[in-house]
C-alpha cells in the first residue's frame, strides 16, 4: 500500500495549526496527496475543475455566511430595525403573522430557498422582531431578545415545513407517496398536496394564536417593571 498519499493530511493539520487561509490548505492538500500518489499535474486540473462543476450550487451556500456577515458589519441589522421601527400600529404578532405568510406561500410555490435562517432571519427578520415588539412592550431584556429571535427562527421553520408539503415537485411530497405505495395505497402527488393545504391553514392560525400569547407575555413582564419602579420610587 502506497501511504505517501497520507502526506495530504498532514498538510491540512500543519496548515490549520498555522492558522492559513482553509481553502488553501484544502486545495494544497489534495495537490500533494494527487502527486504523491502518481497523478500528473493535467489530472489533477482536470479533477478540481470537475470537482468545482459538480459542487458549485454547494460554493453559493458557503458563500452565503461571509456575505450576511458583511452586510451586517456594514450596519444591515441596525438598518432594518429603523425601517420597522417607522412603521405605526405594527406590532410583533402582525409582523411575523405576515412573515409567516408569506414564507409560507413562497414554499408552496416551490420557493423554499429565497428565505431561512441564514438568508433572511437573522439579519432581518429576527432586528424587524425586536423593533416591532420594543413599539408595544417598551426596551427588551437580554433574555428576551433571545425569546424573540427564537420565535423568528420558529416561525421562519413552520412556515417552510407545513408550506413545501403543498408543492407537489418536492422532496417532502414524493416520500409520502413512496411511504403510501409500499403499503399498497396508491396517491398522486396532487392528491397529497392538496390534503396538505389544510394542515398549512391550521399551522398558520395555530401560530398566530402562539405569537399574540408570546406578545402579551411580553406586556405583562413590561407592565411588572414598570410596577416595580413605580414601588421604588415611592
Amino acid at each position: 500500500m502506497n501511504y505517501w498519499p497520507l502526506l495530504g493530511v498532514a498538510t491540512v493539520v500543519i496548515g490549520f495549526v498555522l492558522r492559513v487561509n482553509p481553502v488553501l490548505v484544502v486545495v494544497i492538500a489534495g495537490l500533494v496527496s494527487g502527486l504523491a500518489a502518481g497523478m500528473s499535474p493535467g489530472d489533477l486540473l482536470a479533477m478540481l475543475g470537475s470537482s468545482f462543476v459538480s459542487n458549485r450550487a454547494l460554493l453559493l451556500m458557503v458563500m452565503t455566511l461571509p456575505v450576511i456577515g458583511l452586510l451586517e458589519h456594514c450596519g444591515l441589522r441596525e438598518r432594518a430595525r429603523d425601517w420597522i421601527a417607522g412603521f405605526r400600529g405594527l406590532t410583533l404578532t402582525r409582523f411575523l403573522a405576515s412573515y409567516l405568510g408569506l414564507r409560507q406561500v413562497l414554499s408552496m410555490l416551490g420557493l423554499t430557498n429565497v428565505a431561512g435562517h441564514a438568508q433572511t432571519v437573522r439579519p432581518l427578520v429576527a432586528p424587524m422582531s425586536e423593533a416591532a415588539a420594543e413599539r408595544t412592550v417598551g426596551t427588551l431584556e437580554r433574555g428576551q431578545r433571545h425569546e424573540v429571535a427564537a420565535m423568528a427562527a420558529a416561525t421562519d421553520n413552520i412556515g417552510l415545513f407545513f408550506g413545501e408539503d403543498v408543492f407537489i415537485a418536492l422532496g417532502a411530497v414524493l416520500l409520502i407517496q413512496g411511504f403510501f405505495a409500499q403499503n399498497d395505497i396508491e396517491l398522486q402527488p396532487l392528491a397529497i398536496a392538496l390534503w396538505a393545504l389544510p394542515t398549512a391553514i391550521a399551522a398558520f392560525l395555530i401560530h398566530v394564536l402562539r405569537l399574540r400569547h408570546f406578545q402579551r407575555q411580553l406586556e405583562r413582564a413590561a407592565r411588572k417593571r414598570v410596577d416595580a419602579k413605580g414601588e421604588g420610587a415611592c
